[in-house]
């Protein structure tokens, strides 16, 4: 379960109800606190509800097992996403659009609830995370039929995601959405500076691509 009472928030309860939401996952063994940092950057029309994941790691938390890196086992990750959807279903009612944003572990929840729902969000932000292997249902071509809005944004030093998971996600994301792909020269498992200009210059787009 999601902990409701661990979600960080960058808006007061009074101040939420009628804004977009951005719901933000970290990465493995890290907390709810760690993409808070982002906020100052992000367009400040968005609330962003920073999650907990609900397995404990290290001194952190997980969204699921680790297992092989960049190819985790998939009804685990689902269940993760099950969770994650609840608690969206749960503050949906006060927020016109959500959209999905991730670090790492949390950047592969974020295209797997794209998966899961692929009309349910505004886009999906994928920060140096990946598409999980395995799907063999008729996901995908859900996600295809609708083309929802992806970015995905990995540094080109990355030791962490392996370079396969990487092209396996680039192929996958160029199929099946509308993707903006990045790759940042020099940048290892982390986010940069122009990584988030470039970030919050996709989520100021969602407003006009509405429109258009």
């Amino acid at each position: 379960m999601i902990d409701r009472d661990a979600v960080q928030w960058t808006r007061d309860p009074s101040e939420r109800d009628g804004t977009p939401l951005l719901v933000a996952m970290h990465g493995v063994g890290s907390n709810e606190r760690d993409l808070l940092g982002l906020a100052p950057a992000l367009p400040p029309a968005w609330t962003i509800a920073s999650l907990r994941a609900p397995m404990p790691w290290g001194q952190g938390h997980s969204w699921y097992p680790l297992g092989t890196p960049g190819s985790p086992a998939l009804g685990p990750v689902d269940e993760s996403v099950a969770e994650v959807l609840a608690w969206i279903d749960s503050v949906a009612a006060g927020h016109p659009r959500v959209g999905l944003l991730g670090f790492s572990q949390g950047g592969s929840m974020a295209l797997q609830l794209l998966r899961a729902r692929p009309s349910g969000f505004a886009f999906a932000v994928s920060l140096s995370g990946f598409v999980v292997p395995g799907v063999t249902d008729d996901r995908d071509a859900a996600v295809a039929a609708v083309r929802p809005r992806v970015f995905l944004g990995h540094g080109d030093l990355d030791p962490v995601i392996p370079a396969e998971a990487t092209t396996r996600t680039q192929v996958w994301a160029a199929a099946n959405t509308t993707v903006t792909d990045r790759t940042y020269a020099g940048l290892p498992h982390a986010v940069s500076a122009a990584e988030l200009a470039d970030v919050a210059a996709f989520i100021g787009a969602e407003r006009r691509v509405r429109a258009s």
